[in-house]
């Protein structure tokens, strides 16, 4: 049985600890509104990016001309994995969950006889990663130092991978993120990236594909649009991904933080109630023992 003087320090440790786990749930809530609002304003730009991108390669289908980041170099043996996670832990399973879909798809590439690399973007997938895939991993790229995802981060992200594509590095590039659904809910998500595999959202985007739907004309031509087009649009799911992921890994840290505070809560009152018990006890064995000493006098 633990002294009386051992439950104090413990039950002063979890208090501590309940302190900061309810510090950072608050944080993480500030900071939820924020990032919920970037990434639900990024989500039309880039499904209506990707419907023009559909409509597009409807128009170049066939064509040898169209850009090779829209159509792929014709092969599918080596796979890049773009594992997009956090750089900071303590948010329950959110970046366990985007590793571990990327694993899923890889050992199935792995066992069909695919050749597979990894690309992680964010430091918790990399410590992950590195326990099973370590020689596979091209390269690490962190953005620890930088408090607001802006457009320039997923610039860098989108170039590497286009610059290893380019290199004849890989075949087809897929990107893992978790999509913001709630607080409660994120969703692990794969998006082919190249060749493009355009998202046709629901709603007026399919009716660019729909039979007697809209007919447009391009200048210049479909193919030259496509060559700056293609490109672009990879930086964009980029920069969608990780501002999905920010309000995803606010949202997760918020709900493990709020868990957590509860508890410790309850251990708190594990704790108090021993403490109390274990004092009674002290004191009723003093007791006795007086009465015991009074009697024999």
């Amino acid at each position: 049985m633990a002294s009386l003087k051992d439950l104090k320090v413990r039950i002063a440790s979890v208090k501590a600890t309940q302190k900061i786990t309810k510090a950072m749930q608050l944080v993480a809530a500030a900071k939820l509104r924020k990032a919920q609002e970037a990434a639900v304003a990024a989500r039309p730009y880039a499904e209506r990016m990707a419907a023009v991108l559909a409509n597009l390669a409807t128009l170049t289908e066939g064509d040898p001309e169209a850009p090779v980041l829209m159509t792929g170099n014709g092969s599918d043996q080596r796979h890049l994995l773009v594992v997009c996670t956090a750089d900071r832990g303590l948010a329950g399973g959110f970046n366990s969950n985007i590793v571990k879909k990327a694993l899923a798809d890889a050992q199935n590439l792995l066992l069909a006889g695919k050749d597979v690399e990894f690309l992680c973007v964010g430091r918790k997938g990399y410590d992950i990663l590195k326990r099973a895939y370590r020689e596979k991993i091209i390269e690490v790229i962190d953005f620890k130092a930088i408090r607001k995802i802006t457009f320039a981060e997923a610039h860098l992200v989108g170039d590497k991978v286009i610059d290893l594509f380019e290199a004849g590095r890989f075949d087809v590039a897929t990107l893992y993120y978790s999509e913001f659904r709630n607080v409660i809910s994120q969703v692990p998500t794969g998006l082919q990236l190249i060749p493009a595999a355009p998202i046709i959202s629901e709603g007026e985007d399919t009716e660019l594909h729909a039979e007697g739907g809209g007919v447009y004309e391009y200048e210049p031509d479909a193919s030259e649009i496509l060559e700056a087009l293609v490109p672009r649009n990879i930086r964009v799911q980029i920069f969608r991904a990780l501002l999905e992921n920010d309000a995803s890994e606010q949202g997760a840290r918020m709900t493990a933080m709020d868990n957590a505070t509860r508890n410790a809560g309850e251990m708190i009152n594990r704790l108090t109630l021993e403490f109390n018990r274990t004092r009674q006890a002290q004191i009723t064995t003093e007791l006795i023992e007086i009465i015991s000493g009074a009697e024999s006098l």
